[in-house]
């Protein structure tokens, strides 16, 4: 029904638009979903434990599209065995400039600019509040108009203020959309930053993961910096993978549009990426795979190379919320 009635008729407007709509819609008439919609699957054997949280099912929903927290009950209710909301920032900003979204629908691809859009952390920990059952990740990132020398505090503010409301955090300085964040993915920097969060955890009564998202275009080296990095600050895991800048073999007409690109043709080197980190480490930490996951086959893959869960979102666009059923069917059928 999604992809042969639903997707046709709001791909006909613009992507953004569309990203608001949705919200609304399944905010005010979210009871419906539950009618139209397949039964989510609920099955003990999909239980996985993983960095000492008991995740409900191994499928979540990827950072960027909840980003202020204001739909995870709905979200969870398609499925979800966990929502990351993200990415906050200590101050609310607007991010880029407008039109800072766009489908490759030849590519099955989106492309954003977005700039870490979000509203503050503080607003949605007002949302988080009301919480009850949900596992929640929180995505953190600085905000656009802070230098990176003093990048560390704005994740210090994101992390000491969100401690309280959500299960695991995600340090992302993988975006391509903040002027230089990269950078901060770089052995001394990275060391700094995630050495100064996980002190701050060590203090806490009871420590909460801390995982790291990277980018798809580190290269080996950077990868097996990344690895040393992980030992050294002795942090959950690791996201693989945040966008790629790269445009190899796209055939859409809005392929040379500035951003990050996600969805199938991110698939492989997502998983490369994932098997890359698995092998090299010892499979000494665990890993969430995510980048084009359009498929179930494209999930088990990502778990066959070593992540332990997985998440999605432009195939959760693309393809729908059966997706989430389709894929942890299949684990089923693995099983």
């Amino acid at each position: 029904m999604y992809k042969s009635l639903i997707r046709p008729l709001l791909f006909k407007f613009d992507p953004e638009e569309v990203h608001h709509f949705t919200f609304s819609a399944l905010k005010n008439f979210g009871f419906l979903a539950k009618l139209f919609l397949p039964k989510p699957i609920v099955d003990k054997r999909l239980e996985r434990e993983v960095f000492g949280l008991k995740f409900k099912n191994p499928v979540g929903l990827a950072a960027g599209f909840d980003k202020d927290a204001k739909l995870f009950d709905e979200l969870s209710d398609l499925g979800f065995g966990f929502i990351e909301i993200g990415t906050l920032t200590p101050k609310a900003q607007a991010g880029n400039d407008k039109k800072r979204l766009f489908r490759l629908k030849e590519d099955s691809a989106i492309i954003n600019r977005m700039g870490f859009n979000n509203g503050g952390v503080d607003e949605a920990i007002e949302r988080l509040k009301k919480n009850k059952n949900v596992l929640i990740g929180g995505n953190i990132g600085k905000n656009k108009v802070t230098p990176n020398e003093e990048a560390v505090n704005d994740y210090k503010i994101c992390f000491e203020k969100l401690f309280p409301y959500v299960d695991y955090f995600v340090v992302n300085v993988s975006s391509p959309n903040t002027p230089n964040l990269r950078e901060l993915q770089d052995k001394k920097p990275l060391t700094e930053l995630l050495s100064t969060l996980q002190n701050l955890n060590l203090e806490k009564p009871k420590q909460k993961p801390i995982l790291l998202k990277i980018a798809p275009d580190l290269t080996d080296e950077q990868l097996l910096d990344i690895i040393d990095i992980i030992k050294e600050t002795q942090i959950a895991g690791v996201i693989a993978t945040n966008t790629t800048l790269s445009r190899e073999n796209l055939i859409s007409e809005n392929k040379s549009e500035t951003g990050g690109l996600s969805g199938k043709p991110l698939t492989k080197r997502s998983t490369e990426v994932i098997r890359f980190l698995s092998e090299k480490s010892g499979k000494s930490f665990p890993i969430i795979g995510v980048g084009g996951i359009h498929t179930a086959q494209d999930a088990i893959e990502k778990l066959d190379a070593g992540a332990s869960l997985v998440q999605l979102y432009t195939g959760f666009i693309y393809e729908g919320p059966e997706l989430i059923n389709e894929i942890n069917r299949e684990i089923l059928k693995q099983l």
